[in-house]
């Protein structure tokens, strides 16, 4: 974990980490070049007994910690900065991968990536947000927000799997579109909505999990599935605590976030509750930017399940399961009011 960076909720572990660090260090500080072995061999077996304690007190508090987690810390871990991104998983459970780039109107938009590889010995398309690492990375690619040139980018690259016939895997990781003029003047709104018509149509598998922050219609725009999934501490809504807080109370702060991220309910769990998405996707203990090898099996095992069972349905099925999950999202039951006896 960053050191520069630290989540207030996390300060206990944070303490406990810096103990083990310092026993560590205590315990190759009593290894002498010669000599000694008998002695030093006690020294070490009690630091390396001391060190084991601290370690299992710290996965108890990640485990209480994370168990527990407010809507608004389960924000702050999807925003983490070492929170694995599409390029991460890309190298962690892709094999094969060959970016592709440009959507044969206006130019590249980094924000997106696209491209076909192989996951679980599968070939597949991949799609995905990306923020950046860096700070050149983020600026590049706008803080994971796309272009419209983003949107067309992936549908372009989604029909030429559909036209050979591969699956389609994204991985949505954005607070939102971009809100830019530029993007405004060509048609960020209308290549959202054209995706949102195209990937209901599309006749192969499409497999989508949020993978940090799911917003918006930027959101939205590659998460027309026939799966979807969020992992563990990502989260998936209209618009971010900060935008609600705004509007509802005119500022958005500690409190009011707080307040929105509740409202909103935007964490996996709720949208699990909600039927907004199919399945949540554990997480490694203390989240995926503590073990991003892991997380990625995680995410490909659930990827490579989905797509087993997606194979077995045909064209016809694919597109009419898709419409109807869509059209069911948001139904509900009215009753009349009855008036009291």
């Amino acid at each position: 974990m960053s050191s520069f960076y630290q989540l207030a909720f996390e300060k206990p572990i944070i303490e406990l980490e810096k103990r083990i660090k310092e026993a560590q260090g205590a315990a190759g500080a009593e290894i002498p070049a010669l000599g000694g072995v008998a002695e030093t061999a006690g020294a070490t077996n009690e630091v390396s007994a001391d060190v084991a304690k601290l370690v299992e007190e710290r996965e108890q508090t990640l485990k209480k910690i994370y168990k527990d987690l407010s809507p608004w810390n389960t924000v702050r871990v999807a925003r983490h900065p070492d929170r694995p991104q599409t390029r991460d998983y890309i190298n962690h459970m892709t094999r094969d991968f060959c970016e592709l780039a440009g959507d044969r109107r206006f130019g590249d938009d980094p924000a997106l990536v696209t491209g076909f590889g192989r996951i679980g010995g599968r070939k597949c398309l991949i799609v995905g947000h990306q923020k950046g690492k860096t700070t050149q990375e983020k600026l590049a690619c706008h803080f994971g927000c796309a272009h419209p040139e983003g949107y067309r980018k992936a549908l372009e690259k989604m029909k030429k799997a559909e036209k050979f016939g591969l699956p389609i895997v994204t991985l949505v990781d954005t607070p939102g579109a971009y809100p830019g003029l530029g993007a405004e003047e060509r048609g960020q709104a209308e290549a959202i909505a054209k995706n949102l018509m195209e990937m209901a149509r599309i006749r192969v598998p499409i497999v989508s999990i949020v993978i940090g922050e799911g917003g918006s219609g930027g959101a939205l725009g590659i998460a027309v599935g026939d799966r979807v999934g969020m992992l563990a501490y990502s989260w998936y809504s209209v618009i971010s605590p900060e935008g609600c807080a705004a509007i509802l109370w005119k500022e958005a702060n500690e409190t009011t976030n707080t307040a929105a991220a509740e409202a909103l309910h935007l964490t996996a769990r709720d949208n699990m509750k909600l039927q907004i998405v199919d399945d949540v996707i554990e997480e490694p203990l203390g989240g995926a930017h503590r073990d991003p090898t892991r997380a990625s099996e995680l995410l490909q095992d659930w990827i490579v399940k989905q797509l087993d069972e997606l194979e077995k349905l045909s064209p016809e099925e694919l597109v009419n399961g898709r419409y109807e999950r869509f059209r069911k999202l948001g139904e509900f039951d009215e009753q009349a009011e009855t008036a009291p006896v």
